[in-house]
């Protein structure tokens, strides 16, 4: 037994000596045109090692080198570089001088898929016809990946489609395994820090490319995202989910199915389709059980324009994402201008402003820059919205048209919503059409244009009793009527109140006002400024009710309107009321009445006589 572990210590002592020796006799410099030859005649592309290669043994032997690029041919910058390159080779193929790479592992590697990266054909280099109508063969794959398993980690992707911004994705893990028949499995992760936000985007998944390039299908079965940073809300976007993707080489179609998607506490379902043309061409049908888009859009309260005070709610602005230099001069929506769409969209429930819709539908297709919105509807508590519209974005300046139908809507969950500090509820119906350059609330405060008939049914106006204020002002002018107990509060009240308005650039015109109670009927007319948050305003009002008596005082004021000019700042509101002048009047006639009676009575009499003619010269 000693002899036999003697004699295979000795071997193995011969065995570590002979590969030892073969290892140190054997240059990797040699492989070096090699491997450069190698890469050039498979890839047609130029790999470049920079310093000089060493043998690394322990733990396993491998080739190491320096600084390395893999440029395509024609490019002005390399679409791979690394500050390291291990290659893992094996022993045997060494003894006869042969290079036999198990594995390439590169560190603090760079991948660029840029413009500047693109291979660039020669002035002399043959064209394919462009009509090829030979039919594929098994062998014509394009590209191809055969490698069994493949791992990278810590690396750098960039990439850029033609002139667009670049975009950087770091801190890649990418795990992939295949068969024979190239049907896989892969793990990916990675980060994306661009425009003060932050993606960090993970899946995982199965891969069926038996077919390719003919056809490729994906199943992603976990989808984590989450996204933080400058126009988003405060806790930021996450959210998970599964699809299928395929790929169609013969129509250049791109489809994710069975889209199932979270993002913070809204979902997505539906199905979304590309044919990459000259112009893609989208399809996107979704549905949604629940849309909560105010956790997912940013929301700017609006800020006073007089006092510059933020909005009730929000005591710090949100973090903006930073203006772009090259995208300061482009036209509003020039990139509805690179596509065509059919889009659908229903809903469940959706959040927006705070308000809460329900059974949203909508429809809309876009023909290379003109947006047509056929479609959009839904329920706002026992009221009903459409607002069909459209937006034309072909040429520099955009047009955008709405018709916004609506039917016993509470106007004050919409003042809510936008930020006006009025104090007004009601159901409201309206018929209009407006229009602008800008989808956007504070654009529609200072330049949209449009007109409207509103129609709205148990209103309250908060902060002024139209009722009170003629009564009261009675009671002070020493009049012979008296307010009642009833309606004490400050609020003025109408069943039915009917306006034409009219809008343009902030100034909001409104004819033809109508109101009518039990307690009051009006009329008039003004003007509302949307920027300033001010009015001017002019009423003629009968009080039909609250009174006490019976006197003919009531009964003149309940006929004759009482002119109200109400003006000011919209929390400041002021006014003028003109009741001195009318009792005065009223006085006058009253006086006039009872002379002329007793001039009747004795118009046989001198003094009646006298009266007569008096009367007649006034």
């Amino acid at each position: 037994m000693r002899r036999f572990l003697t004699t295979l210590m000795i071997l193995l002592v011969v065995l570590v000596a002979g590969f030892s020796a073969l290892v140190l006799l054997v240059n990797p410099n040699d492989f070096r045109a090699y491997m450069v030859q190698q890469v050039a005649a498979r890839s047609e592309y130029q790999l470049q090692l920079d310093g000089p290669l060493r043998w690394h043994v322990w733990p396993q032997l491998s080739i190491l080198s320096g600084r390395m690029t893999l440029t395509a041919r024609g490019a002005s910058e390399p679409l791979v570089r690394a500050d390291n390159m291990r290659l893992d080779v094996a022993l045997w193929p060494l003894l006869s001088h042969q290079l036999h790479v198990k594995q390439v592992m590169l560190k603090g590697g760079v991948i660029q898929l840029t413009p500047q990266t693109e291979a660039v054909r020669s002035d002399d280099a043959p064209v394919a016809p462009k009509d090829n109508t030979l039919p594929d063969v098994a062998e014509d794959r394009g590209w191809s990946f055969d490698i069994r398993s493949l791992r990278v980690a810590d690396s750098v992707l960039v990439f850029q489609h033609e002139n667009d911004d670049q975009v950087t994705v770091r801190d890649i893990r990418l795990n992939m395994e295949q068969d024979a028949e190239h049907r896989g499995t892969f793990d990916f992760s990675g980060r994306v820090n661009r425009d003060q936000r932050d993606l960090a985007l993970s899946f995982s998944g199965t891969v069926d490319a038996s077919d390719y390039p003919h056809n490729l299908t994906a199943g992603i079965e976990q989808l984590r995202w989450q996204l933080q940073g400058a126009d988003l809300p405060a806790q930021g976007i996450e959210g998970q989910g599964q699809l299928q993707a395929q790929w169609q080489e013969a129509q250049k179609r791109l489809s994710f199915n069975h889209l199932n998607l979270t993002a913070n506490d809204s979902s997505l379902t539906g199905h979304v389709q590309v044919t990459l043309a000259d112009q893609p061409e989208w399809q996107i049908d979704l549905r949604s059980s629940k849309l909560n888009l105010d956790n997912l859009l940013p929301h700017h309260s609006a800020v006073a324009q007089t006092g510059g005070a933020v909005s009730q709610g929000q005591n710090t602005l949100p973090l903006t994402r930073p203006v772009i230099a090259s995208r300061v001069g482009a036209p509003p929506y020039q990139g509805l201008q690179s596509f065509t769409a059919e889009i659908a969209l229903q809903a469940d429930s959706v959040r927006w402003r705070g308000m809460d819709f329900t059974q949203v539908s909508t429809k809309m297709s876009n023909q290379a820059g003109l947006l047509d919105i056929t479609e959009l509807q839904g329920k706002l508590a026992d009221g009903e919205m459409s607002l069909p519209g459209t937006l034309d974005a072909r040429t520099a300046s955009p047009r955008i048209e709405f018709h916004p139908r609506l039917n016993h809507v509470e106007i004050g969950t919409i003042l809510k919503a936008f930020n006006y500090p009025i104090s007004l509820t009601g159901k409201m119906s309206l018929v209009g059409d407006f229009s602008g350059a800008d989808i956007d609330a504070e654009a529609f405060r200072h330049s949209w244009k449009g007109k409207a008939h509103v129609d709205m049914s148990n209103t309250r106006l908060e902060g002024m009793n139209f009722q009170q204020l003629v009564q009261q002002a009675v009671e002070r002018s020493g009049g012979d009527a008296q307010q009642s107990q009833e309606n004490m509060d400050n609020a003025t009240r109408l069943d039915r109140f009917t306006t034409d308005l009219t809008l343009n650039k902030g100034t909001l015109t409104l004819d033809d006002m109508v109101g009518q109670s039990s307690m009051l009927a009006l009329t008039g007319s003004g003007t509302l400024d949307l920027v300033k948050q001010s009015c001017d305003t002019q009423f003629n009002l009968r009080v039909l009710g609250g009174w006490n008596g019976d006197s003919n005082l009531i009964t003149f004021l309940k006929e004759t309107p009482v002119p109200l000019r109400v003006y000011g700042k919209w929390q400041e509101l002021n006014y003028t009321l003109q009741v001195d002048q009318l009792l005065r009047k009223h006085l006058q006639d009253e006086a006039k009445r009872r002379l002329n009676d007793w001039a009747d009575r004795n118009k046989d009499t001198r003094n009646g006589k006298d009266v007569k003619k008096l009367l007649n010269k006034l």
